[in-house]
C-alpha cells in the first residue's frame, strides 16, 4: 500500500506485501463488521463510524502482531479508544446542531434483524437513549451489553481500573433501563404496523392514520438545518397524523417504500425518485408510538446498499 494506507473492505490493497501484512490484512477484515458495528453504536453515525475503521486500521498495521495474544480483542480495543476520541468531539459538535439530532439510519442485512438483541441495540430508540449516557459510560455499556465482552477486556480498552470499569457499567445500565423502550418488539409486530401506517398514507386515510399511532406518539425530525423538517418533537396521535397527512399531500410525485433500517422494517420516501426521508418507527402494543423522520441529505448516504453488522 503506497502513501496513506486505506483500510480493507474500503479499498483493495497493493501487491507485495510480506506476510506480516498479509496476517494483519486479514484479521481486520475477518472483524470488519464487528469493529464497523462497535463504534457506530458508540457513534450513531456511519459516516464517523467509517473514519474511526480507517483510524484503527492506520494503528493496527504498526503492532507487532508477535506481541497480540488476542487479535479480535486489541482490535475492538483501538476501536473503541478511536470512538471514544470522536465521541467526545461530537458532543460538542452537537450543541450548534439545528432542531433534533437523531442518528444516521442504515439499511441493513436481513440477518440483522433475526438477531433480536443486536437489532434492539441499534434501533433508532436504543440510539438516542445511548445519547444519554455520558462517553465513558456508553462505551461500557456498548461492550460489556451488546459485545458481553468481560471487564477485564473493557477496562483496558477504556483505560480504567476494573473497580471503576464494574461501577460504571451498573450505572450505564441503571440509566438505561430508566429511559429504554418498554420491550423488544418483533419483526412481525413491526412489519403489521408499518405496513397499516403506510396504506393509510398511499390511501389519505386520516382516520386509519389515527388507528395506528399511540395517542402519545412522538415525533422528532432531523433536517440538519439544511431541509425543512419539525425542529420541535410533535407530540399527540391528531398532531403527527395531520402533519404527515399534510406534507405527502403536497407531494405529488412522492412515494414510499419499505425497508430494513437499523434491523428494524421502516419506509423510504422518495421525491422524483430520489430518497428524501427515511421514517423509521418505534413500535410497542402493535401501535407506532415514535416516528423518526431523518431528511438531513448528509445522514442519507448509506442507503443505497445494505450493510452488515456483527457482534
Amino acid at each position: 500500500m503506497a502513501g496513506r494506507r486505506t483500510a480493507p473492505g474500503d479499498q483493495a490493497g497493493g501487491t507485495g506485501r510480506d506476510a506480516r501484512a498479509d496476517s494483519a490484512t486479514d484479521a481486520f477484515v475477518a472483524h470488519r463488521n464487528l469493529l464497523f458495528t462497535v463504534a457506530y453504536e458508540m457513534l450513531g453515525s456511519a459516516a464517523d463510524a467509517e473514519d474511526v475503521l480507517q483510524e484503527t486500521w492506520l494503528r493496527w498495521v504498526a503492532v507487532d502482531l508477535d506481541t497480540v495474544h488476542d487479535r479480535r480483542a486489541y482490535l475492538v480495543r483501538i476501536t473503541t479508544r478511536q470512538a471514544l476520541n470522536r465521541l467526545r468531539a461530537l458532543g460538542r459538535r452537537k450543541e450548534s446542531y439545528v432542531g433534533s439530532w437523531l442518528p444516521e439510519p442504515l439499511q441493513t442485512t436481513p440477518d440483522v434483524a433475526e438477531d433480536v438483541e443486536l437489532a434492539d441495540s441499534v434501533s433508532m430508540a436504543m440510539l438516542l437513549v445511548l445519547e444519554t449516557l455520558t462517553p465513558t459510560e456508553r462505551a461500557v455499556f456498548v461492550l460489556r451489553e451488546v459485545f458481553g465482552l468481560g471487564y477485564d477486556e473493557i477496562a483496558e480498552a477504556v483505560d480504567k481500573s476494573l473497580a471503576a470499569v464494574r461501577q460504571i457499567a451498573h450505572r450505564a445500565k441503571a440509566h438505561v433501563a430508566e429511559r429504554r423502550p418498554r420491550g423488544v418488539v418483533t419483526p412481525a409486530a413491526s412489519r403489521d404496523a408499518i405496513a397499516a401506517f403506510q396504506r393509510a398514507v398511499d390511501t389519505g386515510d386520516l382516520q386509519g392514520l389515527l388507528d395506528v399511532l399511540a395517542p402519545d406518539v412522538v415525533l422528532l425530525g432531523d433536517g440538519g438545518g439544511v431541509v425543512r423538517t419539525a425542529t420541535r418533537p410533535v407530540v399527540g396521535a391528531d398532531k403527527v397524523a395531520r402533519l404527515l397527512a399534510g406534507r405527502l399531500d403536497r407531494l405529488a410525485t412522492a412515494s414510499l417504500h419499505p425497508v430494513q433500517v437499523n434491523g428494524h422494517p421502516a419506509l423510504l420516501l422518495r421525491l422524483d425518485g430520489e430518497v428524501d426521508t427515511v421514517l423509521a418507527v418505534r413500535v410497542d402494543d402493535g401501535l407506532v408510538t415514535g416516528i423518526y423522520a431523518v431528511r438531513n441529505p448528509a445522514k442519507l448516504s448509506h442507503l443505497d446498499r445494505e450493510t452488515a453488522l456483527d457482534r
